[in-house]
């Protein structure tokens, strides 16, 4: 437990790249960080989303961060002309370490806003995200990490990464962490991000576990008594163009991969996720005997998860113990998981 508590100090004291701008009273409200690789023409759609939620709500002053994360398409050539035409302020950087996790902690540290709003490259805000986000932080709370409804940009998309409930609602263990507040709409004041600390790089797409930034970030909030909330407005449209079965399998076993990572990390401090582990066992175990999968529209298995949380775990312990940079190759796990299609 003691080694965890460790693990915990270190992310929140590890110093910046660069040190966060001072803030002044001409700092924005809010600050978009949106992280990108190689998705040129959906970046552009995703800025120009965010524009026009910053025009229809202008009396939220808001600035735009957009990462690069080591682009190899013409990223850098449209979003330099996006910047220089653009009504808002828009910051490109590049970030070459790999991975969405240290991309991230590279928009956090050159944004200027007291509310940082993390929106994925693929997404689409709605017209009046900025007046939903305003009021539900009205109320004077800021410790809490707030997250809000993701539906499908594209009708051909399968039914997968999004957030639908009609319900506002708060975290509790009862449920996985995984997915009550998305990385590709979630917000949060500066000081909570300060308090909770930098995106695990060994998390998150790009890296040794290829997801679960996000989860490991809520699952620390909620250890230091962080509220983490979701609201049924807030709206983003994610555009993940996956609409065969086979994408939908390959992002799954991403998705588990990063959560067995994520139920070792946290062994001690957060048992309860050891006790989601077990329930999936459980129901690996009657999908045998005629149980329901874990997503019947989509027709998923509850084994790939299991199996993929194990390998998750053994690959966090082998980076934590030899501290390894080197992430798993995408077609070391398709093979490993063929026979469980």
């Amino acid at each position: 437990m003691a080694g965890e508590r460790s693990e915990i100090t270190r992310e929140r004291a590890q110093p910046s790249a660069k040190p966060p701008h001072p803030s002044t009273g001409r700092d924005p409200t809010a600050s978009f960080i949106v992280c990108t690789y190689n998705r040129a023409e959906a970046l552009q759609t995703c800025i120009r989303a965010i524009e026009a939620a910053c025009r229809a709500h202008a009396s939220m002053t808001s600035e735009l961060v957009v990462v690069d994360n080591g682009s190899t398409d013409d990223t850098a050539e449209r979003l330099a002309r996006i910047a220089a035409t653009s009504s808002m302020t828009i910051t490109p950087l590049v970030e070459h370490r790999r991975g969405l996790a240290a991309a991230r902690n590279a928009g956090i540290e050159r944004s200027r806003g007291h509310i940082l709003i993390f929106i994925d490259d693929d997404c689409e805000i709605d017209l009046h995200y900025l007046r939903d986000l305003e009021r539900h932080y009205a109320n004077g709370e800021r410790c809490v990490v707030r997250g809000g409804r993701v539906e499908l940009g594209n009708a051909l998309d399968l039914p997968f990464t999004i957030k639908r409930s009609p319900h506002r609602a708060r975290f509790t263990p009862d449920v996985h962490p995984g997915g009550f507040v998305l990385g590709c709409n979630m917000t949060m004041h500066r000081e909570v991000a300060m308090q909770v600390g930098r995106f695990d790089e060994r998390f998150g797409a790009g890296s040794a576990l290829q997801s679960a930034e996000d989860t490991d970030y809520l699952v620390r909030a909620f250890q230091l008594g962080i509220p983490i909330e979701y609201v049924p407005d807030m709206t983003v449209l994610h555009n993940h163009g996956r609409s065969t079965r086979e994408a939908i399998e390959g992002l799954h076993r991403s998705y588990s991969l990063g959560n067995g990572g994520l139920c070792l990390k946290h062994l001690f401090t957060a048992p309860w996720l050891l006790r989601h582990f077990c329930w999936t066992c459980r129901s690996a175990w009657w999908e045998l005997w005629g149980g329901s999968r874990f997503d019947p529209e989509v027709s998923l298995s509850h084994w790939p998860i299991v199996y993929m949380n194990l390998l998750g775990a053994v690959e966090f312990a082998r980076h934590a113990v030899m501290k390894l940079p080197r992430s798993p190759e995408p077609d070391q796990i398709k093979q490993a998981t063929r026979s469980l299609r």
